[in-house]
């Protein structure tokens, strides 16, 4: 009995309290109330219900964990089984005490609502009763699926999560079927009004299970027959798949509404950025958390140099302005790195982030208002022409923000394993073994500084184009951190990391439109989950995920 407490209660019941606090956390915070408001299968469970699930089955799959190695599937189940329970006993009190004392002069989101929802609408002793019963049934589910093989879990957790996402994703993937030219019937069938049918979810989970099991053996089979042809039919294959893919992005605008489209441009738009900051943090390992001021300098040369309405009123087209602003950008990502070519770490995160203030505080100031504008910013900045063609709405713009795209991917994939690039990777590594090596710090530093203020410079020039008038405030530091988030969700040093991670937290809260509120809070929790599940990001670059992982060898595969 003495061996149980200790090596399985104890550790469950710690366990089951940190999942509980987690549980605790989103209940009081609104969250499970608000995403009552949607369902991931209509009338058969919601988004709330699922957050809970997932926290209870979370808190038995980390119990379960420590006997994984002996397949110990008995302890396993009890451990999960104790953790969810522990989970739901927090959430059962928060019902007791909201039921028999009035909290929300202190609790504002412990709603009547809220203790119903807890409670699946019954009785508070019958509620609870419920809710304890699933939160074990929940938690020996998540501590089974963890002592299970991986070839039997992996598909399960690809099935869950595809169903969730494709959920969320309804209304988007909804009209994509219908640009595509699916019957109405068959849309009807897959998709309700909030959510996805129980047959378009349970065909959802079939698919991408099924995927999840074939993929691994189609890739490698596709993998050895790509790499027995000779270089000439292999780069042909190369260049064919780049031209399916080009051709697919430029059919987007006409598959998506006009606002799907304008979300993708503001996905584009950062995508922009995070190429840029990917080559300053990324590659060259400079935390600079000011690259906002390249962004904003981008947006104000535009405006001066194009609109008739600024302090120059020069009226000139966006195609001279655009190289200038870029131009300007690059010199001063070098101004920026004169002073802090000494720096290191914090000491330059902190420099930086005050460059990103001074130059927003002196776009909002008097001083320079009578030549930019100050608070009022400037007005009237014309749309981009082609042959005499306004680019006008967004499904226009959209192919100035892919041609920018497109360049900066081509010149970071150029640099990437050059000789510029390796000089970068050594620098993030180790400066001073870089600097005893012969690679001069100073060069290279600026010329990264300089390239990517280029790309944010450029991002900022399209931005104040697409929305005609720019102000101080839409250059705060929280674009700043956004950008930076998005690169180490999406995996540092890697170019379609950067693309996951602008769709991850860009693109994914404009769909969410309604829980906006809970943005900063849902960045927070994404960063700290990929801190410990998957610290190398989502689509990690190949020597990232070798220095995070001790078995970086087995995951990067072929790729090293």
């Amino acid at each position: 009995m003495t061996d149980f407490r200790r090596s399985v209660l104890r550790p469950s019941l710690r366990t089951g309290l940190i999942f509980g606090g987690v549980a605790l956390f989103l209940t009081l915070v609104g969250i499970i109330e608000v995403f009552s408001e949607r369902e991931v299968i209509d009338g058969v469970v919601s988004m709330s219900y699922t957050v809970l699930w997932l926290v209870m089955g979370g808190a038995g799959y980390s119990a379960a964990a420590r006997y994984k190695a002996e397949r110990r599937y008995l302890l396993g189940g009890v451990s999960g089984a104790i953790a969810g329970l522990v989970t739901a006993i927090l959430l059962g009190i928060l019902v007791v005490l909201g039921t028999a004392v009035n909290l929300r002069s202190v609790l504002v989101n412990a709603t009547p609502v809220l203790m119903r929802l807890l409670t699946f609408g019954q009785s508070t002793g019958v509620g609870v009763v419920l809710l304890l019963a699933a939160g074990a049934i929940v938690g020996l589910l998540g501590g089974l699926l963890k002592m299970v093989p991986e070839r039997v879990r992996r598909p399960l957790l690809t099935g869950v999560a595809g169903v969730l996402v494709i959920s969320v994703l309804h209304e988007l993937i909804a009209v994509l079927f219908k640009s595509l030219g699916f019957p109405r019937g068959f849309i009807r069938f897959l998709f309700a009004r909030r959510g996805l049918t129980p047959a378009g979810a349970l065909i959802s989970f079939t698919l991408l299970a099924s995927i999840s099991i074939l993929w691994p053996i189609a890739r490698s089979r596709v993998n050895q027959r790509v790499s027995s042809l000779p270089p000439r039919q292999r780069r042909s294959v190369r260049l064919l798949a780049f031209v399916a893919l080009l051709a697919f992005l430029l059919f987007i605008p006409d598959l998506f509404q006009l606002y799907w489209t304008d979300v993708i441009d503001n996905v584009g738009l950062f995508i922009l950025m995070g190429l840029g900051l990917n080559i300053v943090v990324g590659f060259a390992g400079l935390l600079d958390l000011g690259y906002v001021a390249f962004f904003a300098i981008g947006a104000y040369v535009t405006g001066l140099l194009t609109s008739p309405a600024s302090s120059l009123g020069w009226g000139l087209s966006f195609w001279v302005a655009w190289p200038v602003a870029m131009v300007v950008g690059a010199l001063a990502g070098v101004l920026l790195g004169i002073p802090v070519l000494r720096m290191r770490g914090d000491y330059l995160a902190i420099v930086t982030l005050g460059f990103g203030e001074i130059i927003r505080v002196l776009a909002n100031s008097d001083l320079l208002k009578p030549y930019i504008g100050g608070a009022q910013g400037i007005l009237q900045i014309p749309k981009p022409s082609i042959a005499g063609v306004q680019l006008i709405t967004s499904q226009q713009l959209y192919y100035l923000i892919l041609l920018g795209c497109l360049v900066a991917i081509f010149v970071s994939w150029r640099l990437s394993d050059s000789r510029v690039g390796r000089a970068w990777i050594a620098m993030r590594e180790d400066e001073d073994v870089a600097q005893a090596m012969g690679i001069n710090l100073i060069k290279y530093k600026l010329l990264a500084f300089a390239i990517g203020a280029t790309f944010s410079a450029m991002s900022g020039a399209i931005f104040a184009t697409k929305l005609s008038s720019i102000f101080p405030h839409s250059f705060n530091l929280l674009i700043s951190i956004n950008v930076l988030s998005l690169i180490i969700v999406g995996g540092m040093a890697s170019i379609p990391g950067v693309i996951v991670g602008a769709l991850v937290l860009v693109g994914l809260p404009e769909v969410l439109r309604e829980f906006a509120e809970y943005r900063l809070l849902m960045y927070g929790a994404l960063l700290v989950i990929m801190m410990l599940v998957r610290p190398e990001g989502f689509w990690p670059a190949a020597r990232r995920r070798l220095e995070l992982r001790e078995d970086g060898l087995e995951i990067a595969g072929g790729e090293t």
